[in-house]
């Protein structure tokens, strides 16, 4: 794996990571009763996740181009990481809006 893929990989691991670290934290100020807070966090999240996705954006586009990646096992490590923090902060905003529900009542 040659070091443009490697920085590719690791940034999508990365800011991957962050993002659904900070979809935690909003479920967590959720549950303390911060929803403005927990609102900023997944503000946050998705900002942070913005750049993970440019990063796979970029391997989309250069394939789409005619160049082919080389898979390994990290660059699908990397796309599962992805996808799995997308959907959690999708469930955390979920998470964030029940718990603002609850707490109206």
């Amino acid at each position: 794996m040659d070091e443009k893929m490697i920085e590719i990989t690791f940034g999508i691991i990365g800011f991957a990571g962050d993002a659904k670290g900070l979809a935690f934290e909003a479920i967590d100020e959720a549950k303390k009763g911060n929803i403005d807070i927990a609102r900023k966090k997944l503000e946050e999240s998705k900002a942070v996740m913005v750049k993970a996705h440019k990063f796979q954006t970029e391997l989309i586009q250069k394939e789409a181009s005619g160049e082919k990646t080389n898979m390994s096992v990290m660059l699908v490590h990397s796309q599962d990481h992805l996808m799995t923090s997308m959907t959690f902060q999708q469930l955390a905003g979920e998470f964030v809006d029940l718990y603002e529900r609850l707490d109206t009542k």
